[in-house]
């Protein structure tokens, strides 16, 4: 059966289009040789995670959160303060006694002191906050770990795409190669009077299918190699080194230890409990709003005005106190709080379980990737047994004038597919794994 350049290349171009995405294609040259190749696998994602500037915008995130965090804590601390002031009263008040004149206050008034203050009692109030402040840093915390995850996953992605690419070119050329040495002996026959100039055409037409095929893989291999030049913060019209072997390494996988593994360590699943925490915490903040307060006051310090025995004398003095603040009617503002932070849990609760959700179906999406994966490339094996018998059948038929030139033609692009099923197979395969280790929160790298 003849298959046209379509069937051909859909498979191949969709799975590259959809990790290509939007990439634009650059007129540069296409490195299509492996010489001088310097990034694996490993160093591929670990560059791309040392170059991107998304992890350090959110480690500072994560910096500020732990530095509000510390200044929550400041909560529970005595605060002490100094104060010196100086006050000019003019008039002053005076009460002639007689021959002498009485004066209430010094004309200039000094006062210096030191006060310290603490909160002896609020019923959890400062260790509420507390509580909001080490959610917001956590949550900070595993959201660098998303980050990483994706940036992880998008390195290798594309580093497999580049590989991939490259052996579906040398398919082609191995293609191109045969189908020039058939066209070679073509114009042989044509030459002995025992094939005609149509079987010449015939043969043309499909190298330059073939060619055609290798062109739109040539374009993808280099909107691959712009992809990881923006994942590695290089220039897009330098071509990316990678180097690295494209084999099919099957594994057998626990479906129930992968979906346990994902629900527990996945890292969506942590942010969503971060965020049922963080709610919980504002619930106990809104409860503790209206309640009492306990508050102690020391002060000592320096003086002048008192009347005894000299107006103008600056004396030592001390001051302590206590106030208790009691909440009585806030127009039901703390009410409405703790209503809005009931309500927050019960969102949190529902996403963190739309999540585990999500988790599972990421997952045996995963497994069913690689099992489908696992069957293509079984079938290819025998797809390629079968094809690589029926070209050297048609060959041989050919040579020796039972077959004609449409066999040999139909066998060869036959053979070519079997051989991109194959490499598609294992292609497949390859990101199942990672979107396995993705799916259950198992780091790439």
């Amino acid at each position: 059966m003849m298959l046209s350049r379509s069937t051909l290349a859909a498979p191949i171009l969709t799975t590259l289009g959809l990790l290509v995405g939007t990439a634009a294609y650059a007129q540069v040259p296409i490195a299509t040789a492996t010489a001088g190749d310097s990034l694996t696998l490993e160093t591929t994602v670990r560059t791309v995670l040392d170059a991107n500037p998304a992890i350090n915008a959110l480690q500072e995130e994560v910096n500020q959160a732990q530095s509000r965090l510390n200044e929550t804590r400041t909560y529970l601390k005595p605060v002490v303060d100094g104060t010196a002031s100086y006050t000019r009263i003019d008039p002053v008040v005076k009460i002639p006694l007689g021959d002498a004149t009485f004066q209430l206050a010094p004309a200039n008034n000094y006062d210096t002191h030191v006060t310290a203050r603490y909160t002896l009692l609020d019923f959890g109030r400062a260790n509420a906050a507390i509580d909001v402040a080490k959610n917001r840093a956590l949550t900070a915390t595993d959201q660098i770990n998303v980050t990483r995850r994706d940036l992880a996953y998008a390195a290798a992605q594309s580093y497999y795409s580049i590989l991939f690419a490259r052996e579906a070119i040398r398919v082609q050329d191995a293609q191109i190669a045969s189908l020039r040495q058939h066209q070679r002996e073509m114009e042989k026959r044509v030459q002995g009077g025992v094939s005609t100039n149509f079987d010449v055409t015939t043969t043309q037409v499909r190298i330059a299918q073939a060619q055609d095929r290798k062109i739109d893989l040539q374009n993808q291999l280099r909107n691959q190699e712009i992809q990881l030049a923006r994942l590695l913060h290089r220039p897009e019209n330098e071509v990316t080194p990678v180097r690295g072997r494209f084999e099919y390494n099957p594994q057998a996988v626990d479906v129930n230890a992968a979906l346990a593994k994902g629900s527990e360590n996945r890292p969506e699943v942590k942010l969503a409990k971060d965020a049922e925490q963080a709610a919980a915490a504002q619930l106990r903040v809104a409860e503790t709003n209206n309640k009492p307060t306990l508050n102690v006051l020391a002060q000592a310090g320096g003086k002048n005005g008192y009347i005894v025995p000299n107006l103008e004398r600056f004396r030592f003095n001390t001051v302590a106190g206590a106030q208790l603040s009691i909440p009585i009617y806030d127009g039901n503002k703390n009410k409405y709080q703790r209503i809005t932070a009931q309500s927050a849990i019960k969102g949190a609760q529902a996403r963190t379980q739309d999540t585990q959700e999500q988790v599972r179906a990421d997952v045996l999406q995963a497994v069913n990737n690689m099992q489908t994966s696992t069957a293509r490339y079984d079938n290819s094996e025998v797809q390629i047994g079968q094809a690589t018998d029926a070209l050297t059948r048609a060959k041989s038929r050919y040579r020796y004038g039972v077959g004609n030139n449409l066999d040999v033609l139909d066998a060869e692009t036959q053979l070519a597919q079997s051989r991109l099923s194959r490499l598609q197979a294992i292609y497949n395969y390859t990101l199942g794994q990672y979107q396995l280790r993705r799916a259950t929160g198992e780091q790439i790298w």
